[in-house]
C-alpha cells in the first residue's frame, strides 16, 4: 500500500541542511563542526530507518515534489529496493562520520570536506529514495560533484590526476545513461519505476532498439560500478582519505552504480523482457571477467589500498551475477552482499586507515609483525577479509552459498566455478597479509603494542563484531532481502 509522507525528501534534505549550517563554523571549530556532523549523520540515519521500517510492514512510502512533464517528475518513492540500499548507506555513513573525526583530527580542509562528506550523504539517499530513473540520473550526477573534492582533498598530484580521471570516466557513464533515458523515455512516456518492469509489453517490438539501450545503460552505470575495463577510476581514487575510500568502496559510489543497474535490470526492463532478450547473460558474462581479473590483479598489489580496492571491483561483481542471473536466489545472494560486503569492506579499509595513522606504513610488505602492536586492529582485518573469502560464521557466507544456489537455480553450473575461483583467489590476497601481521617476525614489537584513537578504533571493533552477529544470526537480513526478492520478482 502507497502512503505518502515526507520522510524520504527529509532524509534528503537533513544532510543537505547540515552542510549548510557547516559552512558558516569556523575551520578550526572542530569540537562544533565534528558533533554537529556526527548528529546530522545520526538523525539522517534515524529518518532512514524509520522508512525501511514502514517499507518492511508492506507499505511503499512516496512524495511527490514537482511535475515537469506527462510521465516526468522530480518525485520519491521508496519500495523494498530502495529502502534496502538507503538503509544500508544511512546506517552506515554514521559509523565513516565517527571515524572520520578521529582520522582528519590531523588532516587540512577539515571543514570542506565534512561539507561534502554530508552532501554526498544527501545525494546517496536522492539516489536510493527516487520514484523514477529521472530523479535518479539528477542525484546520480550530483554525487559525481559531491564526492569529487572528496577525491582530491590531499591537493597533490596523484589526487589531482586521480580526480580528472574520476570525471572523465564519470561524464562517459553519464552520457551513456542519459542516451538511454532519452530512447526509453520516447519509447514509453515515462521512467518511473515499476514493479514488473516498463518493457515487457514493448521490449518485444524493437528488440535490437531495446537491447542497445540495456548494453548502454550498464556501461553506463557499470562505470561507477567499476565494471571491467572502465575500472580504472576506483583504485586511482585511493589517494584520498581513507574514509572517503571507505565511502567510495563499500557506501556510496561504487553503490550507487550497482543501484542503477538493478533499477534498470528489474524496475524498467523487468524479468520478462529481460529473459526474452536473453539480456541477463550479457550481465553474468561481463561480470564474471570483472570478478577473475581484478581478483587476480589485486595479488599483485603491495599498496594495501590498492589491494582493497581490486578486491572491491572483484566483489561487486557478485551483486551484479546475481542479478543476472535471473532467479531468486540468485538475486537475493547479490542483494545480500549489498549488506554484506559494505559492512567487510568498510571494517577492511576502516583497519588500513588505523594502521596508516599509527604505524605511517602504506605497503602490505611492511605490515609482518603488525598483529603484535595493533591485535584489535589486526583481528578485526582477519574477520573482514575471512567474510570476504566467504567461509563461516562471518557473512559473506551467506551472500555467496545463495549466489551459488541460484547458479543451480538458473542452470548455469559454470558461475558456481567462478565463484569457487575467486573465493580462492580472494584467500589468496587476503590471507598473507593476516598471517604475516601475527606470525612474522617485524618491526613491531608487543611492547609497543598501540591502537588508533578510540574514534577510529570503536567503529572498527563495532563493524567486526557486527559481521560476526550478522553471519550467524541470518534473521536480521535474509528475511528482508527475500522481501525484496518477493517485490521485484
Amino acid at each position: 500500500m502507497d502512503i505518502v509522507s515526507s520522510l524520504p525528501f527529509l532524509a534528503v534534505l537533513v544532510p543537505l541542511i547540515g552542510a549548510f549550517v557547516l559552512f558558516f563554523v569556523p575551520e578550526s571549530k572542530d569540537n562544533i563542526r565534528n558533533p554537529l556532523a556526527f548528529i546530522v549523520s545520526l538523525l539522517t540515519a534515524i529518518i532512514a530507518v524509520s522508512i525501511v521500517m514502514q517499507v518492511a510492514q508492506g507499505h511503499i512510502v512516496s512524495y511527490p515534489v514537482l511535475r515537469i512533464l506527462p510521465g516526468l517528475e522530480f518525485s520519491f518513492r521508496v519500495d523494498p529496493l530502495g529502502a534496502l540500499f538507503g538503509g544500508a548507506a544511512s546506517i552506515l555513513w554514521v559509523f565513516a562520520v565517527f571515524y572520520s573525526i578521529g582520522y582528519m583530527s590531523h588532516e587540512h580542509n577539515r571543514k570542506r570536506y565534512y561539507i561534502f562528506y554530508l552532501i554526498s550523504l544527501g545525494v546517496t539517499l536522492g539516489i536510493a529514495f527516487a520514484e523514477n530513473l529521472f530523479t535518479l540520473y539528477l542525484f546520480y550526477e550530483m554525487l559525481t560533484l559531491a564526492t569529487y573534492p572528496l577525491v582530491i582533498h590531499e591537493g597533490n598530484k596523484e589526487a589531482q590526476a586521480a580526480g580528472v580521471r574520476y570525471i572523465i570516466y564519470s561524464l562517459v557513464g553519464a552520457g551513456l545513461v542519459l542516451y538511454s533515458l532519452f530512447i526509453t523515455f520516447g519509447m514509453v512516456g515515462t521512467l518511473s519505476f515499476t514493479q514488473g518492469g516498463l518493457m515487457t509489453e514493448v521490449a518485444r517490438t524493437a528488440p535490437l532498439l531495446f537491447t542497445t539501450v540495456f548494453v548502454a545503460y550498464i556501461l553506463g552505470f557499470g562505470v561507477k560500478a567499476a565494471i571491467m575495463p572502465f575500472h580504472s577510476w576506483l583504485p586511482s581514487a585511493m589517494a584520498a582519505p581513507t574514509p572517503v575510500s571507505a565511502l567510495l568502496h563499500a557506501v556510496a559510489v561504487v553503490k550507487s552504480g550497482i543501484f542503477g543497474i538493478l533499477r534498470v535490470m528489474y524496475s524498467i526492463y523487468g524479468t520478462s523482457a529481460m529473459i526474452e532478450l536473453n539480456l541477463g547473460i550479457i550481465v553474468a558474462v561481463l561480470v564474471s571477467f570483472t570478478i577473475l581479473m581484478a581478483s587476480i590483479i589485486a595479488m599483485r598489489q603491495d599498496v594495501l589500498k590498492r589491494r582493497l580496492a581490486y578486491s572491491t571491483i572483484s566483489q561487486l561483481g557478485y551483486i551484479t551475477l546475481g542479478a543476472g542471473l535471473l532467479t531468486p536466489l540468485a538475486l537475493s545472494g547479490g542483494l545480500l552482499h549489498i549488506i554484506n560486503h559494505a559492512l567487510l569492506k568498510i571494517t577492511l579499509f576502516f583497519c588500513a586507515g588505523a594502521i596508516i595513522t599509527v604505524t605511517g606504513k602504506k605497503k602490505i610488505s611492511e605490515l609482518h609483525g603488525l598483529g603484535k602492536r595493533m591485535p584489535l586492529t589486526m583481528l578485526a582485518f582477519a574477520i573482514g577479509s575471512i567474510g570476504m573469502v566467504g567461509i563461516l560464521p562471518i557473512n559473506g557466507f551467506i551472500s555467496k552459498w545463495r549466489l551459488m544456489e541460484g547458479s543451480l537455480e538458473a542452470g548455469m553450473p559454470i558461475f558456481i566455478v567462478i565463484l569457487i575461483s575467486s573465493a580462492i583467489l580472494n584467500a589468496l590476497y587476503f590471507f598473507p597479509i593476516v598471517i604475516n601481521a601475527f606470525f612474522k617476525k617485524g618491526d613491531f614489537q608487543p611492547a609497543e603494542s598501540v591502537e588508533a584513537p578510540l574514534t577510529m578504533l570503536l567503529p572498527i571493533v563495532v563493524l567486526a563484531v557486527v559481521c560476526i552477529v550478522v553471519g550467524i544470526r541470518l534473521d536480521l537480513t535474509v528475511p528482508f532481502v527475500d522481501s525484496v526478492v518477493t517485490y521485484l520478482f
